[in-house]
């Protein structure tokens, strides 16, 4: 409810209102609007742009969403794997999915280290790709600190592999930018092919799922990213066999 996004847009008054609101969490319920303005010393027109701004209609309508906050009321998560699934097959056996990939070989066949990078969720997808590409026999190594001081000088035949789901990850497009200014090919697997780090990326492999959120939480689907990780491995391997 309280979303860092949603606190950004908060003003000196809204804060006001939600100090008074997190200090008297278990009356709220029972307050007026005229009540919680007078305790926040603010007007009810400020506390109604408060509840707007946390994506309430109204005041009463806060009160029911904070309530349901409160009692840790979870949203519900379909399990719709099937259908994103066979949507990404579908995908995979398109030409330009495929050519997506040709091109990426063409970078990495050539490649004495493989950098994977990504943070969060994709960070955690990068150190398995630096795993996985280790494990068929190439050299790779992942950075998922996005404070890691960036390689001044990084050595001749160095490609990276840039995972984010959205693309628009700024600390991970920082890093992206500074090693591919230093002469890296930067290979991009997002879920946005309108992304920054799509559009900046020397060859782009999208997968387009459907974004998921539950209770402001991603929970969008990487099993295309495993997929895409592995196949890239795979050509290599049998490139060289």
């Amino acid at each position: 409810m309280f979303t860092k996004e949603v606190m950004e847009r908060f003003t000196e008054l809204d804060f006001a209102v939600y100090d008074c609101i997190v200090k008297h969490k278990n009356q709220v319920n029972k307050l007026t609007i005229k009540e919680l303005a007078a305790m926040a010393h603010v007007s009810t027109a400020t506390v109604l742009r408060f509840c707007k701004k946390c994506g309430a209609e109204g005041y009463s309508e806060f009160k029911i969403q904070y309530k349901e906050y409160l009692e840790g009321k979870q949203e519900v998560l379909k399990d719709d794997k099937e259908t994103e699934l066979q949507s990404f097959i579908t995908r995979i056996r398109s030409q330009d999915f495929q050519e997506s990939l040709e091109k990426a070989h063409g970078y990495l066949v050539k490649a004495k280290c493989i950098l994977f990078i990504g943070i969060g969720t994709s960070g955690i997808l990068g150190k398995y790709g630096a795993r996985y590409f280790s494990n068929v026999g190439y050299f790779s190594l992942f950075i998922d600190d996005p404070w890691l001081p960036i390689l001044q000088n990084p050595s001749e035949g160095t490609v990276m592999i840039v995972l984010s789901e959205s693309g628009m990850t700024r600390q991970t497009i920082y890093i992206a930018s500074h090693l591919q200014q230093r002469g890296c090919p930067l290979v991009a697997i997002t879920n946005n092919s309108s992304s920054v780090l799509a559009k900046m990326a020397d060859c782009n492999i999208s997968y387009h799922v459907t974004e998921r959120m539950v209770n402001d939480r991603n929970v969008t689907t990487q099993v295309p990213v495993l997929y895409i990780i592995e196949a890239l491995a795979k050509k290599l391997y049998n490139h060289e066999a």
